[in-house]
C-alpha cells in the first residue's frame, strides 16, 4: 500500500513539474531508480510513456491561455523528432551506469544554468 501511495505522490510531483514546463523526468527517473529499484533504461522508458498524457494536458492548458509561440513549432518539432531518434539509438546501446551518469550530468548542468540564468520579464519578451 505504501508503494502505491509513494508512486502516486511521485506522479503528482512530477506532474506539477511537467505542467510547469520543467520536465517531470527530473523527479520521476531518480525516484524510480532510487525508491523502486528500476534500471535506468526502465525508468527512462517509463518516463517517456508518462510524458505523453501529462504533456498533452499541459499543451492544452498552455494553448488555452495563449502561451505557445506557434511560429517556432514546426522547426523545433522537426529537430526534436530527429534528436529523439538519435537519442533513443544511443540510449539503447549504452550501459545502464553510463546512461545514469549522462542523465546526472545533464541534470547538474541544467540546474546550474537555471540557477545563474537572469530572468527576463514577460514584458521584454
Amino acid at each position: 500500500m505504501m508503494d502505491i501511495i509513494l508512486l502516486v505522490a511521485i506522479g503528482i510531483l512530477a506532474g506539477i513539474i511537467s505542467g510547469m514546463g520543467i520536465g517531470g523526468g527530473a523527479i520521476l527517473i531518480p525516484a524510480l531508480t532510487i525508491f523502486f529499484g528500476q534500471s535506468q533504461h526502465a525508468a527512462q522508458n517509463i518516463n517517456l510513456i508518462y510524458f505523453i498524457p501529462t504533456a498533452a494536458f499541459a499543451v492544452f492548458a498552455h494553448a488555452k491561455n495563449d502561451m505557445i509561440e506557434k511560429q517556432i513549432l514546426p522547426k523545433i518539432i522537426l529537430g526534436g523528432l530527429l534528436g529523439a531518434v538519435i537519442g533513443a539509438i544511443i540510449a539503447i546501446n549504452l550501459e545502464a551506469d553510463t546512461l545514469k551518469q549522462i542523465f546526472a550530468v545533464f541534470l547538474l548542468i541544467a540546474g546550474v544554468a537555471e540557477f545563474f540564468k537572469k530572468e527576463k520579464s514577460r514584458k521584454e519578451q
